[in-house]
């Protein structure tokens, strides 16, 4: 009988060797053997059908959710934010998120509508690599993730806190010393420290380190493959940039949809929470977002924007009142989801502005 290496089983497939291993390991591939430290396959073995994509592929699918969990995520905003959605009279075909984050908007649209084209974009480098690894290796990805639950989680508490500590070390180092060769590893630390550090953080200092310590969770689920799964579907077809928010600019246009979650104004001197990445969102930066919500208001396009209500601390600000003075603006409550005080976790205010 003649054999091939798990290599040339990957290159006649279409798929990765890392997936090729995994499919040996589940005797998914009839008499495919280990040799040493490689697997051999029949020549003559034919690709095994991949339950997942066919799963996938059902017009009733579930719904994707966001796979990080992310400091003003809109999960709980969700309800209110639909009711813009501006897609059911077939005019406007496209999506534009310039503050990804963690996509609650974006896998919510992706769940419910088939559009042309959708552009997502943050400055967040890390963030922004997990979502081109989701959409671009998403096998390799849920192996290194899988590895990583399957060794963190038996663990007890001293034991994660080491392991923990040593994953948090690598991603500092891929973070400030990497190059395109580790962006799937980095994806997955990315996403293995989102899911057992402290209330889900992501924050650096100011050398640009992830500094967040190990959060208590008896059964963190690392790898939500199914999930993961289906968000790389929904994501074939996005156009992924790191950069700036301006930098969406020339494709939006009078048939796109814009949803701007911009890093929120603090509600107070001391509770402000700019270090998603190692640069600051100040009330220049909002006064700027606002002109760009000008620009592009002539240009046509359906826009909304969420920020913070000052009028939680202070009634007489009226700073974004003044900015979007031109705009609608709709006061709705939410709730504070990420704080290091739980008694501080409760209703506020938060403003969602329109153009239409």
């Amino acid at each position: 009988m003649e054999y091939m290496s798990a290599r040339e089983a990957a290159d006649k497939w279409g798929i990765s060797q890392r997936r090729v291993a995994v499919l040996c390991l589940e005797n998914r591939i009839n008499n495919a053997t280990m040799v040493g430290n490689m697997w051999i396959i029949p020549a003559t073995a034919e690709k095994p059908i991949d339950a997942r994509s066919i799963r996938y592929n059902k017009k009733e699918e579930k719904a994707i959710k966001p796979f990080l969990k992310w400091a003003g995520g809109k999960g709980q905003l969700l309800r209110e934010i639909e009711k813009y959605y501006p897609f059911e009279k077939g005019t406007i075909t496209k999506y534009a998120e310039p503050f990804v984050g963690g996509g609650a908007v974006l896998f919510d649209i992706l769940s419910k509508y088939g559009l042309e084209e959708v552009y997502i974009s943050d400055i967040n480098a890390e963030l922004i690599n997990a979502y081109r690894i989701l959409r671009d290796d998403i096998d390799e990805l849920v192996t290194m993730l899988q590895v990583m639950q399957n060794e963190f989680v038996p663990m007890d508490t001293d034991e994660r806190k080491t392991y923990y500590m040593v994953k948090r070390e690598r991603f500092n180092d891929l973070k400030i010393n990497g190059d395109e060769t580790i962006n799937i590893e980095k994806a997955a630390l990315m996403i293995f420290l989102n899911k057992t550090c402290f209330n889900g953080l992501f924050r650096v200092n100011k050398k640009g380190l992830f500094n967040v310590p190990m959060g208590s969770y008896k059964n963190p689920m690392i790898c939500d493959e199914n999930n993961l799964q289906a968000i790389s579907q929904k994501l074939q077809k996005v156009n992924i940039v790191c950069g700036d928010y301006k930098l969406s600019k020339d494709f939006i246009d009078e048939h796109t949809f814009v949803y701007f979650d911009p890093p929120y104004r603090p509600l107070t001197d001391t509770a402000s929470f700019t270090a998603y990445t190692e640069n600051l969102f100040n009330d220049d930066s909002q006064k700027e977002l606002a002109s760009f919500v000008d620009e592009l208001n002539k240009k046509g396009a359906k826009i909304v924007v969420s920020n913070s209500d000052p009028k939680n601390s202070n009634t007489d600000d009226d700073f974004f009142d003044d900015i979007y003075s031109a705009h609608k603006i709709k006061r709705v409550e939410a709730t504070r989801m990420i704080n290091c005080n739980g008694e501080s976790r409760g209703k506020i205010k938060e403003l969602l502005i329109s153009n239409f």
